[in-house]
């Protein structure tokens, strides 16, 4: 079971939860007895497994035991993963100003091996500069300062992916009305799109944009992203943000459907180097 470097502890849990149902499996253990044998119940047992709940090491330990384990090495890398499942996040210290249902995602991006996005009234807040950040934040009235000044930060920080040497590649496509909108004034706009064109020679980055003359695209549900990860373990999963909350599907159908549409709308959209001179294109505008 090998962790992806700078897999964060959503990871850890999901790989941690599968190498325990692999384990159960094998023993032809139903959870309903496994749940039994931790004083649980099956749910329990199924959250486990799915990586959706923290693990109490003497759980794992009995698990460790039903599931006839006994070599002490193996034992010792399991609850290793166990110790380093229930820790902090980096981004932990901005829990109160994050909210909860982004918080996941966070560690889900950082362990990433390919990060495919669609936006269509933002900048990717991946490119986003400080400054184009801060007036994305604001635009919501009656959100504290001090709130905005800790999603700016775990914003900023985020963007380190693009400077790790194991970081993800990155595969994004913006719409044409979300370079044109003007967020926080004419030169914040301006400047957002001069450091896109910084990034366009990035080398793990891949930026299209899609024109208006595309008309009706395959995506036309709105923005979402599709997140692959290194480790056959966790399969490819697709991110949907809504103005309250968000969605992770991770049901293989809904995920074929996402990489269908985003297939096409890369067909659809400006190629990399056709994306350069649309940039251009829109400087002159703003």
């Amino acid at each position: 079971m090998a962790v992806p470097p700078g897999s964060g502890p959503t990871v850890r849990r999901i790989l941690l939860g599968s190498q325990l149902r692999r384990l159960r499996e094998r023993n032809d253990i139903s959870r309903e007895d496994a749940g039994y044998h931790i004083r649980a119940s099956e749910s329990k047992i199924s959250r486990l497994e799915l990586g959706r709940v923290g693990f109490k090491k003497r759980d794992v330990e009995d698990l460790l035991t039903l599931y006839q384990v006994t070599d002490q090495a193996e034992r010792a890398h399991v609850l290793t993963l166990v110790r380093e499942a229930n820790q902090q996040g980096w981004w932990q210290p901005y829990a109160d100003v994050l909210p909860s249902w982004f918080q996941p995602y966070i560690d889900l991006e950082e362990s990433a091996s390919l990060i495919r996005s669609y936006e269509l009234q933002f900048i990717p807040g991946l490119l986003q500069t400080e400054e184009y950040a801060r007036a994305v934040m604001s635009r919501r009235p009656g959100v504290p300062k001090d709130v905005i000044d800790g999603r700016v930060e775990v914003r900023m920080t985020r963007q380190k992916l693009l400077t790790r040497p194991d970081g993800p590649r990155l595969w994004m496509v913006i719409d044409e009305a979300a370079l044109r909108r003007r967020i926080g004034g004419r030169r914040i706009a301006r400047t957002q799109i001069a450091h896109l064109l910084a990034l366009t020679d990035h080398p793990t980055l891949t930026l299209q944009v899609t024109p208006f003359t595309a008309g009706s695209h395959a995506a036309d549900g709105g923005a979402f992203s599709i997140l692959r990860f290194p480790d056959p373990d966790l399969t490819d999963l697709v991110y949907l943000e809504r103005l309250t909350g968000a969605s992770y599907l991770d049901k293989r159908d809904d995920v074929d459907e996402y990489t269908i549409a985003m297939n096409q709308l890369c067909l659809d959209s400006a190629t990399p180097d056709r994306t350069t001179g649309i940039l251009h294109e829109i400087t002159k505008t703003l």
